[in-house]
């Protein structure tokens, strides 16, 4: 798949704990010299879960978290203010933000659709998981409005416009069939589309469940984090939407793939890749601004592992870097290149490339990137064969390791980098480099990361 590219330690300015020999010490906070940290707010009661994904609107920043979410207030990003907290438990809770409508996934068997049911781990019994619609016209009072059920639940999901502007479409990724889950039974090679009309969210219903793989997608290979291994398709993980290209790039398992969907209600795959040697889990995507390129996440160690290490190496859990080539639907993804962070960590961190976001340099393809305890990743990979480090923020192994921690997910908004940390709460980072300066002047009203607008 050609030569696999890894930045020096000391590459562009920034020096690693990795070359200096030395980790940082438990919670103590490491950063190159470009990006400083400004701001942490505590995971706060009653929402004292894993944190999770973010979503961001106007001066308000809309963060996920096990127990339910929290909407910030960030018009000052120095000084975070906890604004309102929804407790509402069900994993993961991943968010999104449109108008005045969050849509949140549960992705956990539950008694009910309510905020105030429990676990149900049975899955033979009766159960809900899906997604729920909330409407935060009052940001201080959000109020919890409709609830969809969809097979398997709601891992992720993606927001995506219809293209008159009444609807909000939702493509909902799930996956993990069983013969004793009731709701989730194999097999599950589909994503679930649910409607819901912006004039009447009450009224979401499901629309659709199209069949990504019929021939039933990858199947797998066995394997250990450490020998390598491919997780089976059974659905997608997530999915990214670019509407004015009328395209998607869904990580799915074992498979990437890359979507028409001028209609909304049946995308199509357009074409597939897959990379038994060096990817575990097809986890995330993202576009560049042209839409000319993904990067694909893996997920190998499924979040749980320490990855980041020399027996690991620098070639599997690494960020793939595809171009788009082709027209209509010839067009192919066709593979650039590898990345993967090199500095190094320690036995008890849990590192794997996650949910990031592109730094609006407009010419340029700049990533920001969650690495669990590996911390915050930016890269430039403007040069698809040849992307490279220009900054970093990274915390030390957990000084208590029954909290963890580690970034979640890491976007840039405004100005700033905002971190939802698993175990750290809300964190603030301030990027100063010539490279990525030129970001401070693209102004977002809301910002999804799963569906890509082009920034001018």
């Amino acid at each position: 798949m050609g030569a696999v590219l890894a930045t020096a330690a000391t590459m562009l300015g920034t020096t690693s704990a990795t070359a200096q020999s030395e980790f940082p010490g438990p919670d103590e906070i490491v950063t190159s010299p470009n990006v400083k940290h400004v701001a942490n707010i505590p995971a706060t009661a009653p929402l004292t879960g894993t944190g999770t994904d973010i979503a961001f609107q106007d001066t308000y920043a809309i963060v996920g978290n096990y127990s339910g979410f929290t909407i910030y207030d960030i018009a000052n990003p120095r000084q975070p203010k906890i604004l309102s907290q929804v407790l509402c438990p069900g994993a993961q809770n991943d968010v999104t933000v449109n108008g005045n409508i969050v849509v949140l996934s549960t992705d956990a068997r539950r008694s009910d659709d309510s905020c105030s049911s429990t676990s149900q781990n049975d899955g033979t019994k009766e159960y809900w998981e899906g997604i729920k619609v909330f409407d935060i016209s009052d940001k201080r009072n959000p109020r919890y409005v409709a609830a969809v059920e969809t097979a398997c639940g709601s891992h992720t999901h993606t927001a995506v416009p219809d293209r008159k502007g009444g609807n909000l479409y939702v493509y909902v990724s799930s996956y993990g069939p069983a013969t004793n889950i009731l709701g989730c039974l194999p097999p599950h090679d589909a994503i679930s589309i649910v409607k819901i009309p912006l004039a009447n969210p009450a009224s979401a219903q499901l629309v659709a469940t199209p069949n990504l793989f019929p021939d039933g997608g990858n199947p797998g290979k066995d394997g250990t984090v450490e020998t390598g291994y491919v997780r089976a398709t059974s659905g997608c993980h997530d999915i990214t939407v670019f509407p004015s290209k009328n395209l998607a790039a869904g990580a799915c398992m074992g498979d990437g793939i890359l979507m028409d969907i001028s209609d909304r209600e049946r995308p199509r795959v357009i074409n597939r890749v897959q990379d038994d040697e060096h990817f575990a889990f097809w986890h995330s995507a993202t576009f560049n601004n042209e839409g000319t390129k993904v990067l694909f996440t893996d997920e190998l160690g499924g979040g749980g592992a320490a990855t980041c290490n020399p027996q690991i190496g620098p070639t599997r859990g690494a960020n793939a870097i595809y171009d788009i080539t082709g027209r209509g639907d010839s067009r192919l993804l066709e593979f650039r290149s590898l990345y993967k962070i090199d500095r190094h960590q320690t036995s008890s961190e849990n590192c794997v490339a996650h949910n990031g976001s592109l730094i609006p340099v407009k010419g340029r393809d700049i990533f920001v990137q969650s690495w669990y305890m590996g911390g915050v990743q930016i890269i430039d990979f403007t040069d698809s064969r040849n992307p490279k480090e220009i900054g970093f923020f990274e915390r030390g192994p957990a000084a208590n390791p029954a909290t963890g921690g580690g970034s979640w997910s890491a976007y840039y908004y405004n100005g700033y980098i905002y971190s939802s940390d698993l175990g750290k709460g809300f964190d603030v980072l301030e990027i100063d480099d010539p490279r990525t300066n030129a970001a401070r002047g693209v102004k977002m009203t809301e910002l999804n990361v799963q569906t890509q607008y082009p920034f001018r």
